[in-house]
């Protein structure tokens, strides 16, 4: 009986470390694309504020 409480704790220590680690990838490859498409993101802003030309009457 001591046996099967301490693989039912060990269970939810493994389920709450598998989740920690997906969360973990999950911010590393969100943070690997922002990082990835930065400079297209500063391309489009140049232009924007470019573009951004008031045309007065």
């Amino acid at each position: 009986m001591e046996r099967d409480a301490q693989t039912k704790d060990k269970y939810w220590l493994y389920v709450g470390c598998t989740i920690l680690a997906l969360v973990v990838i999950i911010a590393m490859v969100k943070q690997s694309e922002n990082e990835k498409f930065s400079p297209i993101k500063q391309q489009i802003e140049q232009e924007k504020a470019l573009m951004n030309i008031r045309v007065l009457n």
